[in-house]
């Protein structure tokens, strides 16, 4: 009996390294399986999500790549000295109806007003992080407010980056000095544009305007379509 366990063992274990496995019929003979395909399970890491002080430690000790995420312009009027740029956002010059439409309305009111650009999301982001870096790099992703910086952490872990860190709060957190900075306004500072940057009166009312022409369209689009089809589109 021992001998028949023994043999039954070495039996089990020849047939569990191969990549067949055999069973036995009711007649005693033995029939194949169909073969075993091991299944490959990808731990995905969690993402580390840091104030500006503990990202500051991150470049300092662990030697951290910082990667900025936001459009253009902001990235323009100030950002961390040494870091990449890859946007998250890119502005949207498609020329359908639909998009002209939610175009003008955008620069009229938001464009305008806050001197936020008219976006889509970058189709080329992950391809050209991924240009750049290997997946065991370690980024930290700043933008202006923690949001954008996000969607693109999660982004860059579903594509296989392991070492993720993402500043929860923004760079309008940041306090003046805390990093070595390019551009011509503070780190804080630099998603301020448009009409909120000024002060008096005459905010005050291109603000009322705006608001009310905002709501017209909201709630009267038909009209407010038949408008922008009576105004020339450059």
């Amino acid at each position: 009996m021992a001998g028949i366990g023994c043999s039954s063992t070495l039996s089990s274990t020849s047939n569990f390294r191969t990549s067949w496995l055999v069973s036995e019929t009711h007649s005693g003979r033995a029939a194949p399986w169909k073969p075993l395909h091991r299944k490959i399970l990808k731990i995905r890491a969690e993402v580390n999500y840091v104030n500006a002080e503990e990202a500051k430690k991150l470049i300092a000790l662990e030697e951290y790549t910082i990667l900025d995420v936001r459009d253009k312009n902001q990235y323009e009027r100030a950002h961390i000295k040494s870091c990449y740029h890859v946007p998250i956002f890119i502005e949207n010059q498609d020329n359908d109806f639909g998009t002209i439409i939610k175009r003008t309305v955008h620069n009229n009111f938001s464009g305008l007003f806050f001197g936020l650009p008219f976006t889509k999301p970058n189709p080329d982001f992950v391809p050209s992080v991924k240009s750049q870096f290997p997946p065991e790099s370690k980024l930290l992703l700043v933008c202006q407010g923690g949001l954008r910086s996000n969607a693109a952490a999660n982004k860059l872990e579903q594509a296989g980056f392991q070492n993720i860190a993402c500043m929860t709060s923004g760079l309008q957190s940041v306090k003046p000095g805390t990093f070595d900075t390019v551009g011509t306004t503070e780190l804080q500072d630099a998603g301020k544009a448009g009409l909120v940057t000024i002060q008096g009166k005459i905010s005050a009312v291109l603000g009322t305007a705006l608001v009310c022409a905002y709501l017209f369209i909201t709630f009267f689009p038909e009209q407010a379509e038949k408008l922008f089809q009576l105004a020339p589109v450059s």
